[in-house]
């Protein structure tokens, strides 16, 4: 998912983005190969929305972490669901 970071930040924010990772601030510790099953259900489920394998990705990662928090632009994850029922917390730009 840092790929898309990266590629919406560019040049406005990539630096301080490289800084979080070098802090420890952002930390990358997901294996699609571990998780690959929940990983399709949920493109399967929002197919129509379409989702993307990267949404899909952090939408599992949400799942697996105790207190996860996604910073995004894509307004699709006020649609998107973790554990199917619960909001996927988030903070969108207004």
């Amino acid at each position: 998912m840092l790929y898309e970071a990266f590629y919406l930040l560019q040049e406005r924010g990539a630096d301080r983005l490289i800084a979080m990772l070098l802090r420890r601030a952002v930390i990358t510790a997901f294996d699609l190969d571990n998780t690959l099953q929940e990983v399709l259900a949920l493109l399967r489920k929002y197919a129509a929305v379409p989702m993307s394998l990267a949404d899909a990705c952090l939408v599992r990662m949400s799942e697996a972490a105790t207190d996860p928090l996604i910073l995004t632009t894509d307004s699709d994850f006020s649609i998107y669901r973790r554990h199917s029922r619960q909001v996927v917390p988030c903070i969108l730009p207004r």
